[in-house]
């Protein structure tokens, strides 16, 4: 059995915790919290960047996770301790409970009184998951409530704690003419169950078509009249003026009715709260006080609690989103009563209704939901997250869905999250790194792998590829979409499957676990996640430019102009920044840089507002904290008219003239500078004398991440693309790099291998000052980790030795030994060396590259067994001329599994200690191993699956195994086809060209 990682390293408070939670002695500790009540994070790269075990086996705290899907509290614990072991063992770090089960669309199947969501059956399953997690070490997140959104059983749609929604009504009159009747009822009738709605007011105002646009009755602003005293019994009786046609507008104050998705899930139902009111997170914290948190499960938690976790802000409503005292706080925050601007705000069906001139609308709508972003970090995050916290948890949200301003919310949490399948791009993901940074936290997190339709077809390579980009663009966490429980009536094998089937259909992604093929790998996986996370989440992120955002929206799928389509291509990094984030703490200026001890932006970069067409505004607070940076000595770079600037709310008397003294003195210094064409935005950076960390020569898709640490650099390098739908794909590159160093002293570059834990010295390179260049070569999605850190960082002998700065052999690189050459042919070959001076090296013969012809294949083909869970593996025997997919092949046409490959290669009587060879597999899928002569070799890249036999191989007869897994779709077309039947067969196995292709390597002997 695999022991617990986070138990290597010796006995610490949480250990300690955890076995006093099991063994009910917890108490006797004492308090866990600090005095002032906050949840330190575990220490991201937990241990001594360089340590033993630092990079080679990360600990558990930044293992990749498992989003855990339960049909609500259907479930058996000792299932559940046994599943908590299949995920401590495959190497993962724990897991998120949710009640998720769309794939059971008869809601009789769960019987909610006796185990819905937070019944007795559900509470006794979160025990067993939370005291086997304490044994094991993991940690276990819990979701709010059931599903998403956040709801509480036994609140009602008419309850205050509900969640709200402004309808309106609307009726024509025409000029003087006499409207005489009952206040105009909703355009939407309201949702069942909702029985009390409140007239909040009535208003005429007269159309005025130039307004108008295309979805949109235009409306004359200073026309709005409040009829609202003019209501009795219901009734009203009004006379439209003469100068033209005039529309009465009601405003009705109801519950939205709302409940989690695919409820019910709980008994009494649960429906989703008011997330913009105390009265609504009032209901959550007080349901988990009252109904959930015993003594038992409290200790429980500190021992083995991670986070609790709200999914994405997805309320939804035919009306306006709408909290009580939304008015109060509406005029509180901008000096304004909020009712004679209702029209412009009113949605149906997520549409705009009415509208004024064009930019009072703009500006009243983002004054609107500018008080709603308030409302909403203050009364939900902030009050959840202190709430969490008191209870030894953290708080992880996705905190988007809304018109709400996720760049700051991110700042408040102590882990943002972002999603794979909703995130359209990089910059969604940038956006929240950008409050992360500024906050000072350090977890970003991402739902990953969610694909719509691929249930049983997802690969591990499809998913490695969709996160290497994320990971550059500031990810350091996932939570895998993911483990569901084993089973549930009527499921099918290979067992219950949270998103499958869905509508009838494969629904989205996977259920990973042991009943997948490819498990037989997965430690393989999971420890190349952790090591990615253990780098990404040591030490502090480095960005080179701070976007700053009028509108803090995320999942919106807009970048920042330049920056996306120019700067990330030469190297740039960037993060957004909304006007929240420049009252924090680290919101200071020293040596030219913002956060200095944080991101360290070197300029900040202003264009205008994406979300309002690219309008040229800053609000006037925001403008002043600007102006004070670049005082301080931060170069600053603008995009458009800001010379000619205006507020993005509705301006208070004087306060545009004001805008724009501000800006007048910001484009008076000499650091500071604007353009108006976004191509002239690089030589706009050369101009305040801002370079790049990470530079080449030309553009490229290599992106990159920069964490800086009092040892080293790192840099995170992925051949990547900005987002899944940019064309044309990307190609292979092979250039050099620039790196920058920030620490002081001896630095050399290291190599870290993620999928093998090994860190080597990097044998050729240059070095200028504080830049080192390298070449890369990068396969499409493929990813490199490079160290600048000092001599002997990773226990390396060959910190005091010189290295190559160029070689005509293939290679040259550090050994055990000190510096060699390798090379695919013999001969002759000159290297430079850094101390100066060339010196030759001569390369024995080497023999000629091997392409297998002769292979034998052993097939264990899973099919489904006597229940849901049970899998009977029938074993196939091929002998092979040559490699195709599974697919074509009619033995395994329809089969999934996992095959072993065998073959031999002969290699001559003069292979010595100085030859080795590649082995390139070419395709292959999904996951595999490699075996030489018996001895299994460390995990294969599984996106460029070339492994290094050097040390493996002899002369004469040598044995290659490879063991391939597969997803388990060709064989669910025939075992299930009512729902799997109309999915292709795919072709899965090893493909090849496989060939074996010899180096020799010599010592340069200085």
């Amino acid at each position: 059995m695999h022991e617990p990682l986070s138990q290597r390293r010796g006995i610490t408070r949480r250990t300690v915790l955890a076995a006093g939670a099991v063994a009910g002695t917890v108490a006797a500790l004492g308090p866990v919290l600090p005095a002032a009540g906050a949840v330190a994070a575990p220490a991201a790269g937990t241990g001594k960047a360089g340590g033993a075990d630092w990079f080679t086996d990360p600990a558990r705290a930044v293992r990749p996770k498992f989003r855990w899907w339960w049909p609500d509290g259907l479930v058996d614990a000792d299932e559940i301790a046994r599943e908590v072991d299949q995920i401590a063992d495959a190497g993962f770090g724990g897991a998120e409970i949710a009640a998720v089960h769309h794939s059971i669309s008869d809601s009789s199947v769960l019987d909610t009184a006796h185990h819905g969501w937070g019944s007795k059956s559900w509470y006794t399953g979160v025990e067993a998951a939370l005291q086997r997690a304490a044994r094991r070490g993991l940690t276990i997140d819990i979701t709010l409530g059931p599903a998403w959104p956040t709801a509480v059983p036994g609140v009602t749609p008419d309850d205050d704690a509900a969640v709200k929604e402004l309808a309106y009504g609307k009726a024509t009159v025409a000029a003087g003419t006499t409207y005489e009747g009952v206040v105009p009822a909703s355009v939407r009738a309201a949702s069942s169950g909702v029985t009390k709605q409140t007239l909040v007011a009535v208003q005429a105002a007269r159309v005025n078509t130039a307004n108008s646009t295309r979805k949109e009755t235009g409306l004359d602003a200073d026309s709005v009249t409040d009829l609202t005293d003019r209501v009795s019994d219901g009734k009203l009786s009004w006379t439209a003026p003469g100068d033209g046609d005039y529309v009465l507008i009601s405003y009705w104050q109801r519950g939205s009715g709302q409940q989690p998705e695919a409820g019910p899930h709980s008994s009494p139902a649960a429906y989703v709260v008011d997330h913009f009111s105390p009265a609504g997170t009032a209901a959550v914290t007080g349901y988990w006080e009252e109904e959930i948190l015993t003594s038992s499960l409290r200790k429980l938690l500190k021992a083995a609690g991670g986070a609790f976790f709200e999914d994405s802000i997805e309320l939804e409503t035919n009306g306006l989103q709408w909290t009580p005292k939304l008015p109060e706080a509406f005029e509180k925050h901008t000096g304004r009563p909020l009712l004679p601007y209702l029209p412009a705000l009113v949605l149906d069906k997520s549409n705009q209704v009415f509208a004024f001139e064009a930019q009072l609308t703009r500006e009243i709508r983002h004054d609107f939901w500018e008080t709603v972003s308030e409302l909403f970090n203050r009364h939900h995050v902030t009050a959840l997250r202190d709430w969490a916290h008191r209870l030894g948890m953290r708080l992880r949200s996705q905190p988007y869905g809304l018109q709400t301003d996720a760049i700051a919310t991110a700042a408040l949490l102590d882990i943002p999250e972002g999603e794979s399948l909703g995130f359209k791009n990089l910059d969604d993901y940038r956006c929240l790194a950008g409050g992360r940074d500024m906050a000072g936290h350090t977890v970003l997190s991402c739902e990953a792998g969610a694909y719509s339709g691929s249930a049983y077809t997802t690969t591990w390579d499809r998913f490695l590829r969709t996160m290497g980009g994320a990971y550059a663009a500031g990810v350091n966490q996932t939570v895998i979409h993911g483990f569901s429980y084993a089973t549930a009536p009527g499921v099918s094998w290979p067992g219950f499957a949270a998103f499958s089937p869905y509508n009838g259909t494969p629904g989205y992604s996977e259920s990973w676990g042991p009943r997948q093929p490819t498990w037989t790998h997965i430690e393989d996986i999971s420890g190349y996640l952790g090591r990615v996370h253990q780098v990404l989440q040591s030490g502090t992120v480095r960005a080179d430019v701070a976007i700053f955002r009028q509108t803090g929206y995320t999942a919106t799928g807009i970048g920042a102009s330049w920056f996306t389509s120019t700067g990330v291509p030469l190297g740039w990094t960037h993060q957004f920044l909304s006007g929240p984030l420049l009252d924090l703490p680290s919101a200071t200026v020293s040596g030219g840089r913002l956060a200095p001890e944080g991101p360290a932006y070197k300029a900040l970069f202003v264009e205008g507002d994406f979300f309002y067409s690219s309008s040229p505004t800053l609000a006037l607070a925001d403008a002043r904290k600007v102006l004070k940076f670049a005082k301080a000595g931060l170069p600053v770079v603008l995009l458009g008219a800001f010379d000619q600037a205006y507020t993005p709310g509705v301006p208070a008397d004087g306060e545009t003239e004001a805008l724009r003294a501000v800006l007048a003195e910001l484009l008076a210094l000499p650091h500071v500078v604007r353009v108006t064409d976004k191509t002239a935005v690089g030589d706009a950076l050369t101009q305040v004398g801002v370079a790049p960390d990470v530079r080449y020569a030309s553009s490229s898709t290599l992106l990159n991440a920069h964490r800086a640490t009092k040892d080293a650099d790192f840099y995170y390098l992925c051949n990547g693309k900005h987002a899944e739908t940019v064309k044309p794909a990307v190609a292979a590159i092979d250039h050099e790099v620039t790196l920058r160093r920030t620490r002081r002293g001896r630095t050399v570059p290291y190599v870290l291998d993620a999928w093998t834990g090994e860190a080597v010295r990097l044998g050729q390179y240059t070095e200028d000052g504080d830049d080192f260049t390298l070449r890369v070569t990068l396969q499409p999605g493929e990813t490199l980790i490079v160290a600048l850190g000092r001599p002997g960082l990773f226990g390396d002998r060959n910190g005091a030795r010189p290295h190559a700065e160029s070689t005509d052999a293939d290679r040259a690189l550090f050994t055990g030994d000190g510096l060699a050459v390798r090379a695919a042919s013999s001969g002759t070959y000159t290297t430079k060396l850094s101390r100066g001076g060339s010196v030759t090296t001569r390369v024995p013969v080497v023999p000629d590259p091997v392409t297998p012809t002769a292979w034998t294949l052993e097939v264990d083909d899973w099919q489904p067994g006597s229940s849901a869970t049970r899998t009977e593996v029938k074993r196939h025997r091929l002998t092979l001329d040559s490699l195709l997919p599974w697919s074509q092949i009619p033995e395994l046409a329809d089969v999934a599994g996992v095959g072993t490959y065998r073959t031999t290669v002969t290699l001559p009587s003069d292979w010595t200690a100085a030859h080795g060879a590649y082995l390139e597999l070419g395709q292959v899928s999904d996951t595999c191993r490699v075996s030489v002569n018996g001895r299994r070799l460390p995990a294969v890249d599984r996106i460029d699956p070339v492994v290094d036999l050097g040390g493996h191989l002899s002369k004469g007869t040598n044995v290659i195994e490879v063991e391939v897994a597969t997803p388990l779709i060709n064989r669910l077309r025939v075992s299930d086809p009512a729902v799997f039947g109309t999915s292709a067969r795919q072709a899965y196995g090893l493909v090849g060209p496989v060939r074996v292709v010899p180096y020799a390597q010599a010592a340069i002997r200085a």
